[in-house]
């Protein structure tokens, strides 16, 4: 099969032949329609995260069940699905108290390759997945089954970056509606995070970015107002907007001076929320004192605090009535064959959301 492999951290990625296993016990093979490109993925091939080349990267997928492995009894060749990182056992304790996002269990997708080069050398799957590839191997609860009239493109996205930004709004902050609302960051998940708020009844929902493009598209998506913060002084603009600071504010970018300005944009018990990915060596440094006197709180997200079975299918449910946004967020599609440039506009903040199509 053809898949697009990182040899060097900072190269563009190879596209070439690799041989896949069959699935093991309890494990999917699945054949790949379409793959997400998400800054997750970025940061993996620029050394921000701790995944050593040679690698497969790609995480936020939909596809057909191709084979099931021994025990694999929820699952048909066939079956339309979308392919999460999460992956849950159902027996530690965050699975039995609802945080099965949180699972701790240890999976041997972690630690043995399924994918391997022509010179035989393992192929790492980063978050279990792999996706930059025609087929992939993943346990089977990271699986969600979706109906046949939904788009795989569209259904791709549900997998990471839509749920990482909704759920931040809905799942880990549980919005209240009325309360003022801050996104940092329009890109994919930003927009997410930005219809989490208008669908909560959030007012004002700002929408906060350096590009002037992608603050227009977030009006689209719900934000009622929007800030440039390459041109004003958003701290005092957002203090302004919202009579004293925001009740919420989600910082979607992977930027630590996003962070600290984000926790000076809410007011008193003022939640900030960390849902983008800094790069792992990144500390933070704020005053305790303004978490004292004010009550503010920092916290983070993580994948939109997402219960996976129950929380994609009613997301498509949502996007099926016509009330969620998802075919709009998708700014382009390339195959496998041009994944460097599909990445290429992603980072260069050229795209909203680029997806590899694998059909």
């Amino acid at each position: 099969m053809k898949a697009a492999v990182c040899y060097e951290i900072n190269k563009p990625l190879v596209v070439e032949d690799v041989t896949i296993d069959p699935p093991k016990a309890g494990e999917v093979k699945v054949k790949l329609a379409a793959t997400a490109v998400c800054h997750s993925d970025i940061h993996m091939f620029r050394g921000d995260l701790p995944f050593k080349p040679p690698l497969v990267g790609g995480h936020e997928s939909a596809g057909y069940v191709e084979e099931t492995g021994k025990g694999v009894t929820g699952f048909k060749p066939g079956d339309r699905v979308v392919i999460s990182l999460l992956a849950s056992c159902g027996k530690c304790k965050y699975c039995l108290t609802g945080r099965s996002h949180m699972c701790d269990a240890r999976w041997p997708l972690a630690e043995e390759a399924r994918m391997h080069n022509k010179k035989g050398q393992p192929l790492t799957q980063p978050f279990r997945i792999g996706s930059f590839a025609e087929y992939n191997i993943v346990h089977e609860s990271q699986l969600v089954k979706i109906p046949d009239d939904m788009p795989m493109d569209s259904a791709s996205l549900l997998a990471c970056g839509f749920t990482t930004g909704f759920g931040a709004v809905v799942n880990r902050a549980k919005v209240p509606i009325m309360s003022s609302c801050v996104i940092i960051g329009c890109g994919g998940v930003g927009l997410a995070a930005v219809q989490g708020a208008a669908l909560s009844g959030a007012y004002p929902v700002i929408a906060v970015d350096i590009v002037d493009t992608k603050l227009k598209a977030a009006g689209k998506f719900g934000a009622t107002h929007t800030v440039n913060s390459s041109k004003v002084d958003c701290v005092k603009e957002i203090q302004a907007l919202t009579g004293g600071g925001a009740d919420f504010a989600f910082v979607t970018v992977g930027s630590v001076a996003a962070i600290n300005q984000a926790v000076f944009m809410t007011g008193p018990r003022g939640m900030t929320v960390i849902v983008g990915l800094p790069r792992m060596m990144d500390t933070l440094q704020l005053p305790p004192f303004i978490f004292i006197k004010d009550e503010r709180m920092l916290t983070g997200s993580y994948m939109g605090s997402t219960q996976l079975q129950t929380d994609v299918t009613r997301l498509v449910r949502l996007y099926k009535a016509g009330i969620l946004k998802l075919d709009e967020m998708i700014t382009h599609r390339f195959p496998l064959e041009k994944i460097n440039e599909a990445i290429d506009e992603v980072e260069k903040g050229k795209a909203l959301r680029n997806v590899i199509m694998f059909e």
